[in-house]
């Protein structure tokens, strides 16, 4: 029998766990994920199990001070996730297999003096760090100033990008340009693969709380109708490039944030194509609804839906407002996985 996790995968989607975590790997892998993405929060809630506090004590004889020691943690559970999936990249000659890794969040942080091109300049600097000698290791960059500023130099470097914490149009079509750039200042467009990862639950969350007059049926649907449009952009763009691998949209933040919707809302809006990372709790769920899901990723909803959309939505203030958010969300993390490996360190020293 046909579970709704491989109905999903029949449709065309590629699926990917929003998680590094060993077990859950393993577990999802079994379930049909062929890739996945980390980010300083999956590694902090992962430290903070203690599971892992014999590789810490390891890693602290070593010298290393907290941030070493949390990059020295990520760089060898995104290493174990790679193993895993590496089978996946080799037969499909790259075009899938990857696990996510994110580069220093701190750039972003509201406190942080340096300039735009110096940001890029960092960006490119551990790019081509944490990326050297990994075959299946796609290096995860903001759709920030800084980071936009370093993607050319980056894929023309050979380096395989995700481009992540992108909400709007404008963001997306900076991020395919420059990494278009970069990718024809390579020799050999052969092994050229590039994701755009767009968040999408956010969106509606961000609606309900500064648009409150869409109508209820366009109430919900934004970031769905964001993330179909952006999708079909894409699919159109590389359309006549004849490239040997698939240059995709992650559809990301698929978590549903409200009880009343259904655990595989969005799960269910973008099947039939590219990648859906999805979180653990996503897909356990997805498995255990009954669900068969068909390809949507294709289907807008009525006119009068993407009218009121487009009249009442003011993307630049969105994209301005969870840009904001995000940033936050994406620097104080690693603040607290810093805490956290302090606090670990503590313990075990006693």
């Amino acid at each position: 029998m046909t579970t709704p996790l491989q109905s999903l995968i029949t449709a065309g989607t590629k699926l990917w766990l929003d998680s590094i975590d060993p077990e859950l790997v393993k577990a999802n892998r079994a379930m049909g994920a062929t890739g996945a993405t980390s980010n300083p929060i999956i590694i902090s809630k992962l430290l903070g199990t203690h599971r892992f506090d014999e590789q810490i004590t390891k890693f602290a004889a070593e010298g290393l001070d907290d941030a070493g020691l949390a990059w020295k943690m990520t760089d060898l559970l995104v290493s174990q996730a790679q193993e895993v999936f590496l089978p996946v990249w080799t037969s499909t000659k790259g075009n899938d297999g990857y696990v996510s890794f994110e580069l220093d969040p701190l750039l972003e942080d509201k406190d942080c003096k340096l300039s735009v091109q110096e940001k890029a300049a960092h960006y490119i600097e551990l790019g081509k760090k944490w990326a050297k000698g990994h075959q299946n290791r796609m290096i995860k960059v903001p759709a920030t100033p800084g980071g936009l500023a370093a993607l050319e130099e980056l894929c023309a470097a050979g380096i395989t990008l995700n481009c992540t914490l992108i909400f709007s149009e404008r963001q997306y079509l900076e991020a395919r340009a420059a990494i278009w750039r970069g990718a024809q200042r390579r020799k050999s467009l052969e092994n050229f693969k590039s994701v755009y990862s767009i968040f999408v639950s956010r969106l509606d969350v961000y609606t309900e709380q500064h648009v409150s007059t869409l109508s209820a049926e366009a109430q919900g649907m934004v970031g769905i109708v964001n993330a179909k449009r952006l999708c079909a952009m894409n699919h159109k763009f590389w359309a006549d490039k004849n490239l040997p691998l698939q240059q995709e949209i992650i559809f990301a933040s698929t978590g549903t944030k409200k009880p009343s919707d259904a655990a595989y809302k969005y799960v269910a809006a973008f099947a039939g194509s590219d990648i859906e990372t999805n979180p653990p709790e996503t897909n356990d769920a997805t498995q255990k609804s009954g669900q068969v899901f068909t390809k949507q990723v294709d289907v807008l909803p009525a006119k009068a839906i993407l009218d009121d959309i487009d009249a009442k939505v003011n993307m630049q203030h969105l994209e301005e407002t969870l840009m904001s958010e995000g940033l936050s969300k994406f620097a104080d993390p690693f603040k607290g996985l810093l805490k956290t490996i302090g606090e670990i360190r503590s313990k075990l020293a006693k």
